[in-house]
């Protein structure tokens, strides 16, 4: 029990930080704007079921993937610490690389789901949990961050009227410079991991 609680708040804090639904809010908010409360509840619980459902198949059958394709760990998590450290970078500068966000034309709770909450970033973290947790403690923190993230998505108009449109920019930022650090953690694991197999 020692163990178990101080790994689940450690796991929850990782995964929502990367998840980042605060940055969520003001696209969430754009793209379901003028939609009925019903539909917009439906998109919050489409783009949660979305993360999840990535992040729960890659916490149990990551080893069974990387086999099919060949793929070492720490190649991967090399990998991700590097697009997971151009994100927060994106975040923190408030720039953009690649294609604008903003022009995805599918549903709301789709393109929020998934690359917007779980990307790759997301994926080898919950990867690198299962490594030094296992399955149970990774679980339960996934669960409680996507509880909290329905909920800020559930209200997120709401919570973009109260904060503003500043105090979200600058949250995003924030937690952004705090993605890119863990990034940089992510990634010199990484390096003195491939450098082992070697």
């Amino acid at each position: 029990m020692q163990d178990l609680i101080p790994g689940i708040l450690y796991s929850f804090a990782a995964l929502f930080i990367i998840l980042d639904p605060l940055l969520s809010v003001p696209v969430f908010a754009a793209m379901t704007k003028g939609q009925p409360s019903a539909e917009i509840h439906k998109q919050a619980f489409i783009a949660v079921a979305v993360a999840g459902g990535l992040m729960y198949v890659f916490l149990v059958f990551n080893t069974a993937i990387f086999t099919v394709l060949g793929l070492n760990f720490p190649a991967f998590q090399i990998a991700g610490g590097i697009i997971l450290f151009l994100l927060g970078l994106q975040e923190a500068l408030g720039i953009e690389l690649g294609h604008s966000r903003g022009h995805a034309t599918s549903a709301a709770g789709v393109v929020i789901g998934t690359p917007l909450l779980c990307g790759p970033g997301t994926i080898t973290t919950v990867m690198l949990l299962s490594k030094d947790y296992g399955l149970l403690i990774p679980f339960i923190a996934i669960t409680l961050s996507l509880l909290a993230t329905w909920l800020i998505l559930y209200y997120a108009e709401g919570i973009q009227r109260i904060l503003g449109a500043v105090v979200t920019d600058i949250m995003g930022k924030v937690l952004g410079m705090l993605v890119a650090a863990i990034a940089v953690r992510i990634i010199a694991s990484g390096i003195f991991a491939y450098i082992a197999l070697i």
